[in-house]
């Protein structure tokens, strides 16, 4: 009897042995997350039937795609979503509360993630305010550049930390604020500089770049579209808007038009690398940059799994300028399709596609043009806060609270922050004051819900989604003082005087609907629909990986990717 106990503990023994060396080698050895800016959760299926095969196909068709994933912070702008799927934290804990917020103790508004301790690698690099159209960047008061506002750590920074440092981190992207939130405080992210026209990055990651990277900018990747234009990949006939081209809401970018073909020109206007940006240019530099990082880095080379990340931005830029319902966006994701399948490919190459593990998803949605929406009897308006009463609402609060200086200090989307003079004299009843300025503002057209500071800290609030999006998105150090959220397809389009077609930022269906997919490693293809949300996706990695979670992620892991 003790004999054969033995022999069964044994035998035990050893298959828990044989089994966690199987689940061990069963850890792919890349991490491939993909994150595409403005990818609403409709647009891949909207045109899936011209899609190509190897790109969303081999997505959708050998991987775990979840239907109905979302975003579920109020404040749908590009670093909030960027680190949210990367920590698996709402905002109001990793505190990216939005592309930019006021900081009290400078007296300026900050821009996510600028850091004048780490410049720029490479001279003349930094943002030109002429010609950029991104009013987020062009705030920035220094070209140094870190993650050292996101107050908790990443997936990527928990896969180094469980390897003691041996798995390697890099992102890659067009937009800097794309690439830093990834690549996490332990990471390298790289970006493209428009001033120069090749990927730069700043002095918190590297003292200088490896020679790979300089080889790769030696090419001049954006010289290379100079004489070249953007033109349709198919037919304009077979285009669901083949019929739209030009429609009067769309905006031309420095002369880069609102038809096709859309001409680069010879490559010296000052918009030249803008246009790579706002078409599928901008997302075919990435691809080149992340596949000379992948071998040259030698990411998924051995048994220590690795981590790259690439952002694309071109959807983003073109769903701005075009609205995502127009023959430029939907070339353009016709053309982020080949882009993909050109990555997959050469990642199965590289390292097998059963070898890496892959998650795409999206920083946020889009809502569409009101003149789009209107062509189909569907309200929507843009907001024009130059119409508002403005001036006379703040002189009643001004005269209730005997207020003789400045009230308001800044409107940073979407908080309204009250003046440094009244936050801080305490005879001053500044609670009573975002109570006046909720009040006014809900009395202006466009505006749903205006919620103060106040009652976020005091939890005075009705237990609803939209309420509780607020809550996720308010971190007390950087969130203003008076949150407002703006009617259903209604938007502020004016960007410091750049017009511009559709934009995000609400808390809306349009706006928090996002692919969720993940594929590779063995993953077998199945089809959720039960209701998920991106900080799912850091969690569902660490788990995978079985590293610990991000220090503030808040994420469930997801059930299907597990149960391989």
């Amino acid at each position: 009897m003790v004999k054969s106990f033995i022999s069964t503990s044994s035998l035990l023994l050893i298959i828990f042995l044989f089994s966690s060396v199987a689940l061990a080698a069963e850890k792919p050895r890349l991490i491939l997350q993909i994150t595409v800016d403005q990818l609403r959760g409709d647009l891949p299926t909207r045109y899936y039937d011209r899609l190509g095969e190897g790109g969303f196909r081999y997505l959708w068709e050998s991987g775990i795609v979840y239907h109905d994933a979302h975003h579920a912070h109020a404040n749908t702008e590009t670093i909030v979503g960027h680190t949210t799927l990367a920590t698996g934290a709402h905002p109001a804990i990793h505190g990216m509360v939005g592309n930019l917020w006021f900081d009290r103790e400078t007296g300026f508004t900050t821009y996510n993630v600028e850091d004048a301790r780490y410049p720029l690698l490479t001279a003349g690099a930094s943002v030109d305010a002429n010609t950029e159209i991104d009013p987020t960047q062009r705030a920035a008061r220094s070209d140094g550049r870190s993650p050292a506002a996101i107050l908790v750590t990443t997936f990527s920074d928990e896969l180094r930390s469980q390897s003691g440092g041996q798995a390697k981190a890099i992102a890659v992207s067009v937009k800097d604020r794309g690439a830093i939130s990834l690549a996490g405080h332990s990471g390298t992210a790289y970006w493209f500089s428009k001033a120069k026209g090749e990927f730069v990055t700043s002095s918190y990651y590297l003292d200088q770049y490896p020679q790979w990277a300089t080889a790769f900018n030696e090419t001049n990747p954006a010289q290379r579209f100079a004489g070249k234009q953007w033109q349709l990949l198919r037919d304009q006939e077979t285009y669901l808007f083949g019929d739209s081209d030009d429609r009067p809401w769309e905006t031309d970018v420095g002369g880069f038009g609102r038809v096709f073909p859309h001409s680069y020109g010879d490559g010296t206007s000052p918009y030249f690398t803008t246009w790579l940006t706002l078409s599928p240019a901008g997302d075919r530099m990435v691809l080149d940059f992340a596949k000379q990082a992948l071998v040259a880095e030698e990411l998924g080379a051995d048994s220590i799994t690795d981590f790259l990340s690439v952002s694309f931005s071109s959807t983003d830029y073109v769903g701005h300028i075009f609205g995502p319902s127009s023959l430029e966006s939907e070339d353009n994701i016709l053309q982020l399709d080949r882009t993909l399948a050109d990555l997959f490919t050469f990642v199965d190459q590289q390292v097998g596609l059963q070898n890496t593990l892959i998650v795409l998803s999206a920083d946020h949605g889009g809502p569409d043009t009101p003149g789009y929406l209107a062509s189909l009897g569907i309200p929507a308006g843009y907001v024009e806060p130059d119409n508002w009463d403005k001036a006379a609402a703040i002189a009643r609060i001004k005269d209730t609270f005997n207020i003789e200086g400045k009230l308001i200090e800044t409107y940073d989307h979407p908080y309204v922050y009250l003046s440094t003079d009244v936050k801080k004299d305490p005879r001053i009843d500044s609670r009573g004051i975002e109570a006046a300025i909720v009040e006014e503002l809900s009395k202006f057209d466009g505006v749903a819900l205006a919620v103060s500071s106040s009652a976020l800290r005091n939890g005075n609030l009705p237990d609803t989604p939209l309420y509780r999006s607020v809550v996720r998105n308010f971190n007390p150090k950087r969130s203003g003082d008076v949150f407002i959220v703006f009617e259903p397809n209604w938007f502020i389009n004016d960007f410091d005087g750049l017009t511009v077609a559709s934009t995000h930022g609400s808390p809306w269906n349009y706006d928090t609907y996002v692919p969720i997919v993940f594929a590779g490693a063995g993953l077998e293809a199945k089809t959720v629909n039960r209701r998920v949300y991106t900080v799912d996706v850091a969690a569902t990695l660490a788990a995978f990986m079985g590293t610990k979670p991000p220090s503030g992620s808040t994420g469930k892991p997801l059930v299907e990717v597990l149960n391989r």
